[in-house]
């Protein structure tokens, strides 16, 4: 938010810089004149104006980090002469002065357009575009600033959220000296000298954060000193606000309460296992909505259940749908996701949820979760989690008995394997992501290199810190091993271990698992062998370690014996 707010005031302040000047006299003569046929053009063209100089710096900066270690060092070197143009009126002014001799001569042939024509759609809109490239001094280095930034993090929806902040603060002075006139021009030269410091403020933050950035204090001392005290803060947050985890409660199966209608699956698909469903198509049918992803290890735990129900009652009249909203970015892989459906052995429907649509229609915060809807399509119960199985199986059983259908005589009996077996509810390790997005307790004595290749070395752990250890790159969602040798260490206290895995360019890739040292023997996951080899043959979640004897603390570490190797995310039970 504060950065959405720094990018509009960039966008306001423009107007009070020097070179500002030359663009509002052809501002101001269009203050009388009709909006529709002469303001609203000259802000189309500027809009345009600054789209398209927005899309050329986010391409080339996405271009730029594409290119990985160089690429990063162009970007920050642009970033550098960026930061030097603010301090340096001067040198912007000669950098972008092809674009103000161009902008000077639309003006010119629209200004006298104008005159002859008298207020018209064409040259007010001429004149925005042209207004736009004489801005080209003030607005290029703050805005090619938030655009080269934020492709040093990726493109992602905050980029194009920075652009509209900035468009917007832009917007706002434009319409204020459309509005206002010769007073707010008046007073727009008292404050130059004002902005031009505030300018230059700016230029100096950008070369102090380029130092930073460059030297690794971006994500090395500043990510640690705040990362964890950040997650309390925001857990806190969610707990005041109601959006913590739910806690598991008895509810009064034959009173269950009435939440409406069912939202449909509208904005999902493809569909697996069955033809797209509506919730017309539903009516008389008792439903269980079923959310998960299928590298979330407390979602593959329910399925057990999940499948028990959807077999037992299917001949009652139960359907259950599963819509699959996903984590990361390759769980949006339609062939990967059929793969886990086949893998699971989840033969009722399954919806892909790719963009979030159905899970903001029911308004879902959690995987997994299940809603229960009774035979008109209103929803009578929420759960949230693993267990409470038998409740909600006795909540099927009752919403059957409201539509007149015979449950059955007995409940249905379920017990994973594997990945699947039930959490041991002893481990104390949390969920612990790899990618700098969400990481925390990363213990390598080396700062974090975003998105490009760095050596790394592991120390001795504590109970819940982690460690790389030779060639890699981190990135948002993941660790990328550049060499073979890579390893990755966790000191962990729980049961199992699970580890989502995938390969660059989906090649296969071998790796060893030890655990405090040794071969996992008796303790090795379903994924690898008793001496802890195993391969990654898809992006997905792998159990390396269940400990014959219970939870424990212990050092675990994975040896990737192939390049290409990505580490997305621990998972424990």
């Amino acid at each position: 938010m504060l950065l959405l707010f720094v990018a509009y005031l960039a966008g306001a302040l423009t107007i009070v810089s020097p070179c500002i000047l030359p663009v509002l006299p052809f501002v101001f003569a269009r203050a009388g004149q009709p909006f529709v046929r002469s303001g609203l053009p000259l802000l189309a063209g500027m809009a345009i104006t600054f789209a398209a100089v927005a899309t050329l710096a986010a391409v080339g900066g996405g271009w730029a980090v594409q290119a990985n270690l160089i690429g990063r060092w162009a970007a920050l070197a642009l970033l550098a002469v960026l930061g030097l143009t603010l301090l340096f009126p001067t040198l912007a002014d000669r950098l972008t002065r092809p674009l103000v001799a161009m902008g000077a001569r639309l003006t010119e042939g629209a200004s006298e357009q104008t005159r002859r024509t008298g207020a018209s759609v064409g040259p007010s809109f001429v004149l925005g575009i042209a207004t736009g490239l004489l801005w080209a001094p003030c607005a290029g280095p703050v805005l090619g600033l938030i655009l080269t930034g934020a492709a040093l993090q990726g493109a992602s929806a905050s980029t194009t959220l920075l652009l509209v902040a900035y468009a917007l603060g832009a917007a706002t002075s434009l319409a204020l000296a459309l509005l206002v006139g010769g007073r707010v021009f008046k007073a727009m030269k008292a404050s130059l000298g004002v902005g031009e410091w505030v300018r230059r403020g700016l230029g100096a933050l950008v070369l102090v954060g380029v130092a930073a950035i460059a030297l690794g204090l971006d994500t090395g001392l500043l990510t640690r000193l705040s990362a964890g005290g950040t997650n309390r803060i925001e857990q806190g947050l969610l707990a005041r606000a109601g959006a913590g985890a739910p806690e598991a409660r008895r509810v009064d199966v034959m009173n269950l309460p009435d939440f409406g209608p069912m939202p449909g699956f509208e904005g999902g698909g493809p569909w697996l296992n069955a033809s797209p469903l509506t919730p017309q198509d539903l009516q008389g049918k008792v439903v269980v909505v079923d959310f998960w992803t299928y590298s979330c290890i407390n979602c593959v735990r329910t399925f057990p259940y999940v499948r028990a129900w959807a077999e037992r009652y299917k001949d009652a009249g139960l359907v259950v749908i599963g819509v699959h909203t996903p984590e990361f970015a390759f769980e949006k892989d339609p062939a990967n996701v059929r793969d886990a459906v086949r893998r699971f052995d989840l033969t009722y429907p399954v919806v892909m949820d790719n963009d979030f649509a159905i899970w903001r229609a029911y308004s879902n915060r959690y995987w997994p979760a299940h809603y229960f809807i009774d035979a008109r399509g209103h929803v009578r119960h929420l759960h949230f989690g693993e267990g409470d199985y038998d409740q909600s199986e006795q909540i099927i059983r009752q919403l059957l008995r409201e539509a007149g259908r015979d449950p059955g005589p007995a409940l249905s009996r379920a017990a994973g394997e594997g990945a699947e077996a039930a959490s041991s509810r002893a481990d104390d390790s949390p969920e612990t992501y790899v990618g700098y997005a969400r990481a925390r307790s990363f213990a390598s004595p080396e700062p974090v290199l975003r998105d490009a290749a760095r050596l790394y070395s592991a120390p001795a752990l504590t109970l819940n810190q982690w460690a790389l250890s030779g060639s890699w790159i981190v990135r948002a969602e993941q660790a990328e091993a550049v060499q073979a040798g890579g390893r990755l260490r966790f000191r962990f206290k729980a049961r199992d271990l699970h580890l989502v895995l995938g390969s660059a360019g989906d090649r296969p890739v071998r790796f060893r698992v030890t655990l405090d040292g040794r071969p996992p023997g008796p303790d090795a996951g379903a994924d690898i062998d008793a001496q802890g080899f195993g391969r990654i043959d898809g992006q997905r979640l792998y159990q390396l370690i269940r400990r014959s004897e219970g939870a424990g603390e212990h050092l675990f570490e994975i040896e990737f014996l192939d390049p290409g190797a990505q580490a997305f995310a621990f998972t424990f039970g």
